[in-house]
């Protein structure tokens, strides 16, 4: 693999890049045929010329032969800056320490990590016996993926027993698993084989049962909740719940105490949770608290005893308990941590004398400490760093006094750390390698604040290299998610350094949409308030070239999924702002997706974009929706990415929305699109093939900086 480590790029190379652009033939775009196609809705027809790209089935000669011209085009110009990739995933790669691993962790017997091998894509899942011994491997994903486009072991959980491991594979990148059973003892799969489900799973107490999850065939939503008793046919497993309401997603797990199975149901504004105990082999699953509009929580089991993360009486969370014989009744709650305005809980873990909660204040993730016997004791895990990430990590026993937890920033490797919750004690387990000659010394972040359009102030956090002077001639690069209340931390991204070496500011815009300033700000980026998601972004780049931190003729911008939507509105609603977008995997067909329940995950989305059967939801998407506002005018330099096989955002939204983006666009800036024929949402799936897909980004965004 590529090794060699070229830490700035010389202005010599720039120009010479600049020259062999300007001098490359470029051959003509592809452009999609125009088909009548008319999409139906009792709140207003529409024409849609390109939907015959939609392909649910990708194998349509016509639609292959599109992306594949597309494919060709994107490379007949990615070949023009060949090298300049080549030299930006060689040093990408080269911060990599490739022969790394994980701090293990002890759970009953055994400690258990993962690690990588020099040259390898896929990481192995090892363990070795606590109390010394040698390794043995679990999973060498390396050889489970040989000779395969694409394969991802995406979980996977050992048995109490720790004699099985269940794990869930997928080979297409369409998150449509399949779960196999090993045999620790033999290093050899079970024949029970659990086909077309979900990739979250549970054990029973005595080893012999797996709770799994199986999925709707046409909408890959996970619907069914099975026990399997292993040894038997798979297809006598026994159905213990059925979800029928299609806007709820599902999961299944074991309480942290193993004394649980947990079914999580959960949609945008409410959710359920069902339990039961797993030694039992008859009973029901009952539920904690029957579902409730606007009504969340999320549970944990300790003792003889549920504790609660609910927003019942309190947007930003509040943690309430109930006796395990006292569930089903929300009125049986105890309160145990008062909600706070300016405090978003975000989780917790449970331990036999502390609690540890994640918390989100000012935009900041920080863990709070409290000793069960007076919760009023609290310790916070301090940071001298202006913006930062510390949350638990793995914990996988209650009975202790040591926390184990992450800590990170855009100028620190992700570390982990443990503490002693009575003393206070603190040690540094590991600090990520980064290769390359990295000093985060050399580095500054700082956390601004800038006014959006409606005077609400908006979190940016800033990396640069020192000694930058905010002059306004430097080169920006911007990143925002925004929606379904995923807040994007200020975390170490070692990637980005190949774009801050050359002299840019990478700034992370925390828009509304995401939870950094708590549920509020979620609420106010989402439904009939998603327009502020944009302006927000917008409103962050405008500041930043006002304070001199960025050339106004040098701003990057990029997001991916519903950050893809991002980056659809704002070309359209501020094309002169950016020089150059990349969209991955964009969410840019709001309407026409939304109207069509056979897509997966349609239904769960109401409540985040709204439902357009209804006439304010329908009006006020079509206002934004990235695909539905191209219009005739110059757009920036956009390169596009997507998947094949993506069940998440379908390809056929990014196919359609470069199509038509063809023949509206006034300008001359290149427009790309690339799809994956092997991928879904979350691209390849080796760790270098990934790195490289990066580095060809990268290498996108410089040679524009050299077109005049």
């Amino acid at each position: 693999m590529m090794t060699k480590i070229i830490p700035t790029l010389s202005c010599s190379i720039l120009m010479l890049s600049s020259l062999q652009l300007a001098a490359a033939p470029q051959g003509a775009a592809p452009i999609a045929e125009m088909k009548p196609y008319t999409v139906k809705s009792a709140n207003g027809d529409r024409q849609d010329p390109y939907y015959w790209l939609r392909d649910d089935k990708r194998e349509a000669p016509e639609v292959l032969s599109y992306l594949n011209a597309e494919n060709k085009y994107y490379q007949q110009y990615a070949d023009q800056y060949q090298a300049l990739s080549k030299q930006l995933a060689d040093e990408i790669i080269g911060r990599i320490k490739q022969d790394d691993s994980t701090v293990p962790a002890v759970k009953g017997d055994y400690s258990y990590y993962s690690r990588f091998e020099t040259g390898q894509q896929y990481p192995i899942y090892a363990r070795k016996p606590a109390k010394g011994g040698a390794e043995q491997i679990m999973l060498d994903v390396n050889k489970m993926a040989a000779g395969k486009d694409f394969y991802q072991v995406a979980n996977y959980q050992v048995s109490p027993d720790q004699q099985l491991l269940a794990y869930a594979e997928d080979t297409t990148g369409r998150r449509n698993y399949n779960v196999k059973i090993r045999d620790l003892r033999t290093g050899k799969d079970l024949p029970d084989v659990l086909s077309g489900i979900d990739s979250s799973i549970a054990w029973s107490a005595d080893s012999k049962q797996l709770f799994f999850i199986e999925k709707d065939k046409q909408t890959l939503l996970g619907n069914k909740v099975l026990r399997h008793t292993l040894g038997k046919d798979v297809a006598s497993s026994e159905l213990l719940y059925e979800e029928k309401d299609t806007s709820f997603y599902m999961g299944v797990g074991n309480t942290d105490d193993n004394q649980y199975v947990l079914i999580w149901l959960g949609s945008t504004v409410s959710n359920e949770m069902l339990v039961l105990k797993s030694s039992d082999k008859s009973g029901k699953f009952a539920s904690i608290a029957p579902r409730q509009r606007d009504f969340k929580y999320e549970v944990d089991h300790l003792g003889d005893r549920w504790i609660i993360k609910t927003d019942w009486q309190a947007p930003n969370f509040r943690l309430m308990s109930v006796k395990d014989n006292e569930i089903g009744d929300r009125s049986r709650w105890q309160p145990l941590l008062a909600h706070d305005p300016k405090v978003f809980i975000d989780s917790f873990q449970l331990f036999t004398d502390y609690l540890a909660i994640n918390e989100v204040s000012d935009g900041l993730n920080r863990v709070r400490i409290m000793p069960w016997r007076d919760l009023s004791k609290a310790q916070y895990l301090a940071s001298d760093e202006p913006a930062y990430v510390a949350r638990t990590d793995n914990n996988p026993q209650q009975n202790t006094a040591w926390l184990r937890y992450s800590y990170t920033s855009l100028t620190t490797p992700p570390s982990i750390y443990e503490v002693h919750m009575q003393t206070g004690e603190k040690r540094l387990l590991k600090e990520q390698q980064v290769l390359g000659g990295f000093d985060k010394t050399q580095y500054q972040t700082e956390r601004l604040w800038a006014t959006a359009a409606d005077g609400t102030k908006i979190p940016v956090s800033l990396l640069y290299k020192k000694g930058l002077k905010k002059d306004g001639t430097a080169p920006l690069y911007q990143y925002a998610y925004g929606s379904y209340g995923s807040s994007t931390s200020p975390s170490f991204r070692s990637s980005v350094l190949s774009l801050v070496d050359r002299g840019f500011v990478y700034a992370i815009a925390h828009i509304r949409g995401g939870q950094e300033m708590g549920r509020d700000w979620y609420e106010n980026g989402k439904l009939l308030k998603k327009i502020n998601t944009f302006t927000d972004f917008i409103a962050v780049t405008d500041y930043l070239v006002a304070e001199k931190y960025a050339a106004q003729d040098k701003v990057f911008a990029m997001g991916g999924s519903a950050g893809g939507l991002l980056m659809g509105a704002i070309a359209n609603m501020a094309p002169e702002k950016y020089r150059g977008l990349a969209a991955h995997v964009p969410f840019v067909d709001v309407v026409t997706t939304m109207l069509d329940e056979s897509i997966p995950l349609t239904t769960n989305e109401f409540d985040e974009w709204g439902n357009p059967k209804q006439k304010q939801y329908y009006d006020y998407m079509l206002s934004y929706s990235p695909y539905d506002q191209v219009k005739k005018q110059s757009y920036p330099a956009i390169l596009v990415t997507t998947g094949l096989h993506d069940s998440q955002v379908q390809y056929f939204e990014p196919a359609k929305w470069v199509a038509k983006l063809r023949t509206h666009k006034t300008d001359k800036n290149p427009l790309l699109f690339r799809t994956n024929m092997e991928a879904g949402h979350g691209g390849k799936s080796g760790r270098f093939s990934r790195m490289i897909e990066v580095a060809d980004e990268y290498a996108f965004v410089l040679s524009l900086l050299n077109q005049k």
